[in-house]
Parts: C-alpha cells; structure tokens; sequence
C-alpha cells in the first residue's frame, strides 16, 4: 500500500483509496464474525473447531491401580508427572488398589474410565458378565512366583507335595499347578499378605512377586529359592490396562490418547526412575526409595522384555490370550470359550 500512494498522490486517489479500504475492513469484520460464530450447540464452526492447533479439552479421568502405588506403576506415574496425560486431555487421577479394591467392578460400574489388572482376571471377569477389554500391559511376563526355604527338598513345582502352600483362595495360576503337577498332597494354606508364617515354618511355601517379597527376605537373610510362575507354563500378562466395551465405543480417542500416554510414561521412566519415584513414595511412603530402586531393577525384564522388546512397550498380542484361555478353561476356572478377539484390542497401541 505504501507504493500505492507513492505512485498516486492526487487527493481524490486517495479519497477512492479510503473508500475502498473502509469497504473492505467492513467485509472483513463480516467475515470474521461470520466464520467464528458458535453453531447452535455452542461448538466453533470456524477453522479453530478442527483441532488442527487447538489444545484438546481437558477431562477428568481415573485409572484405577492394581495395587498400592510402586515400581509396577512406574510408567503411570511419569505420565502424570511428565504431563503426558495432560497433553493427552486429561486431569489424571491414580487411584490406589488394594485387597479390598476391585479395578474391575469400579471401571465396570463408570466410577473409572480405567483400570489394572492380571490377564486371567479380565477373561474370569468377562465370564462373570463384565464387559470390559484389554488394551495395552505394563507387564509382558508375571513377576508374581512361589518361595520356598532352600533346604526344604524343593527345586521344581511337582516338589510341592507335602508343603503348606500360602496362596490366594482365587489365584488361577495355582489351579493350573494342581493340574498340571499333580499337587494333590501339597496343603494349600490361606495367604493373608504377610511372610511371618513362611518364616516361621522352614517347609513353607508362600506367593509373592521378585520385584517385592525378595527385598524383604534379603533384608532378613533368608536362604529362599524361587519358581516363577510364568515358568511353570502360566504365563500371563500383569497389570493389564483396561476399560469398558462402551468406552471404547463412545470414546476411542481418549482411548488411544490414554494408550499413548501411558506407553510414552513407561519408556520414559525405563531411564529415569530415580526421577519419578519420589513422586511414587508421595503416594506410598511406607514403601523406601531403596525398595524401589530394587523393584526398578528386577522389574525391568517383564515390562520391557519378550515382545515388547521387539514390538513396542505394552504390546499384547492374540497368541497370548489364546494361550491364556485354553488354559483357564482346562482347568474350570472359566467355562465359556468365548471369541477372545473381544476380549482384548491392540487398535489403540501406538505403532513401532
């Protein structure tokens, strides 16, 4: 425009020119008016509404642990300090689990959008007609395993005959042992959460996870040795993410934006636990920073080991809920041999 006046300095030019100018900045203002103004339902039609640059909405949300707050948690906690569930749309609460916690029941009832738990725990609770799905891990390989005194004749599951076994009065992996091993003479024994009576009893032999329960028995030197259950053949999934059949359907893009942040928070606490766990300790400070130091460490080979390795962190794959329900079924645990297809998703997993 400047040009313009240069090349034209008659006073009626420029009386046109203003002319021209006031036009247009009135077309304009129409425009813009035009083009921003709220639809009926108050949403933007203009180009803002297409969320090309637009931050999304922010929405509150809950995810419902497996347990009280730790290591196994770890990715979830460096997506909420990160602010990684932030840029995914959410206002982020990690509610703690517990023994008289259900993930599932709470998810299934809408008081949770999501929720941790074992993979044998979503088939049972699909059984039971609860329609929730998996769709992502925190763990490819249960850290959860039976103990024995070394010294006390066992060295492979079928040495249980003859033990008190301390488990969970619904673990499945124990029903698949029974089976599997013949353990008709091992005593099962009713678990309470506490080591004193393996302690107490040299014969014993009590569930527990590596990542935990071997700090504690190191810390009163007790010469124990461990079957993993996955090494009996039960090899299932461990903190499995889920959520409802009707979220996935109404919302699948918090779905995917939940997948994605929780992944991105695992690989990043892989290198920097010390960082985040302080942040876990606020949540739980009964459990020491030295604890989880160590649970990081044994830790590390079930979450980011066998397929994940290869094919993304939190990747679960049909062959291994295939696996799964053939087994749960052999045993009784479940009776309906449903399409398992419906029992989990991958369509939210980010892409290697």
């Amino acid at each position: 425009m400047k040009g313009y006046f240069t090349r034209n300095s008659r006073k009626s030019s420029v009386v046109l020119l203003l002319s021209i100018v006031l036009l247009m900045s009135i077309l304009s203002a129409c425009g813009s008016k035009s083009s921003n103004s709220s639809s009926p339902s108050g949403e933007s039609s203009g180009p803002a509404a297409s969320g090309a640059s637009a931050a999304p909405e922010v929405k509150k949300a809950t995810l419902v642990l497996n347990w009280f707050p730790e290591p196994e948690h770890g990715g979830n906690f460096a997506a909420l300090a990160k602010g990684y569930y932030k840029d995914a749309g959410f206002d982020m609460t990690l509610m703690p689990g517990g023994p008289s916690v259900s993930s599932t029941q709470i998810v299934a009832s809408g008081k949770a959008e999501f929720g941790m738990a074992n993979g044998d725990d979503i088939l049972v609770a699909r059984e039971q007609g609860i329609p929730i799905v998996a769709i992502a891990t925190a763990f490819q390989k249960s850290p959860q395993a039976l103990f024995y005194h070394k010294g006390s004749g066992i060295s492979d599951f079928s040495d249980l005959n003859g033990h008190d076994v301390y488990v969970a009065a619904t673990a499945s992996y124990w029903q698949f042992m029974k089976n599997k091993y013949k353990l008709d003479k091992a005593q099962e024994m009713k678990y309470t959460g506490s080591l004193v009576n393996f302690l107490n009893d040299p014969n014993a032999v009590i569930q527990g996870y590596v990542t935990s329960e071997t700090y504690t028995l190191n810390q009163q030197k007790i010469d124990y040795g461990i079957l993993l259950n996955a090494d009996s053949g039960y090899n299932i999934y461990a903190g499995v993410y889920f959520t409802t059949e009707k979220m996935i359907k109404e919302h699948p893009e918090q779905v995917k934006a939940f997948v994605e942040a929780s992944v991105k928070g695992w690989d990043y606490y892989k290198d920097h636990s010390d960082e985040i766990n302080p942040e876990i300790q606020k949540a739980n400070p009964d459990m020491s920073l030295d604890m989880m130091k160590y649970s990081v460490e044994k830790g590390a080979e079930f979450a980011y080991g066998g397929d994940a390795a290869t094919m993304g962190t939190g990747v679960i794959t049909e062959a291994r809920w295939s696996e799964l329900q053939k087994q749960l079924l052999d045993v009784g645990v479940i009776k309906k041999n449903e399409d398992i297809n419906k029992a989990f998703t991958t369509q939210f997993l980010p892409s290697k």
